[in-house]
């Protein structure tokens, strides 16, 4: 007698790690200084095949794993100064701490292609920032600032922020964000102290 067995779907991973690239919707905004955490976002969805095809808690995120380990790649479709309102409940829902939550964003006191990364701190003036700080309820959680520069034709930091980078200047961020992924993947192989040193490596 033949029997049929019941094929059970493989259980999604767990995230260790929630991935945050900071910018704002809409393709009026793609390009943009403030959208470099977004432009690294998709760097990493494209190279590690993983798709943002989730749109829930005012979020488009996708999970999906880096050399085995669960990751949680996110781009909050909240426009940026409401950015934690998609942070906090994507936390809640997956049982992350601060601590296991990245955010990138782009940084007007960074000179372009200048990469920071940080395990914790203040807001520095980025309303991003701010709106994550304020969700979390704190500043403990470890950042990744991609420098855009605060530019000489003046212009006032939101006009800077909303511009577009110049010829000169995109060679410069293409390569901030291709280290900024490397240096995601080598948090997720490594650990943030060893992450920390390669990203904060000229």
């Amino acid at each position: 007698m033949m029997r049929f067995f019941r094929r059970h779907a493989a259980q999604p991973i767990a995230p260790e790690w929630m991935f945050v690239g900071l910018g704002n919707p809409g393709p009026e905004y793609r390009g943009t200084r403030h959208n470099v955490g977004f432009d690294l976002i998709d760097l990493v969805a494209e190279g590690q095949r993983i798709k943002l095809d989730t749109a829930k808690h005012k979020a488009r995120y996708g999970l999906g794993t880096i050399e085995g380990h669960g990751v949680l790649l996110v781009k909050p479709m909240t426009f940026m100064n409401l950015s934690g309102q998609a942070v906090a409940p994507l936390a809640r829902h997956y049982g992350l701490s601060p601590v296991q939550i990245v955010v990138i964003a782009d940084e007007l006191d960074l000179p372009p292609g200048k990469l920071k990364m940080q395990p914790r701190g203040g807001a520095g003036g980025h309303n991003g920032h701010k709106s994550v700080i304020a969700s979390l309820g704190g500043q403990d959680y470890p950042r990744l600032r991609i420098g855009v520069g605060r530019g000489s034709g003046g212009n006032g930091a939101i006009e800077h922020v909303l511009s577009t980078f110049t010829p000169d200047e995109r060679p410069l961020i293409d390569g901030a964000v291709k280290k900024a992924h490397d240096a995601l993947l080598v948090l997720v192989n490594e650990g943030l102290e060893r992450a920390l040193t390669f990203a904060n490596n000229p």
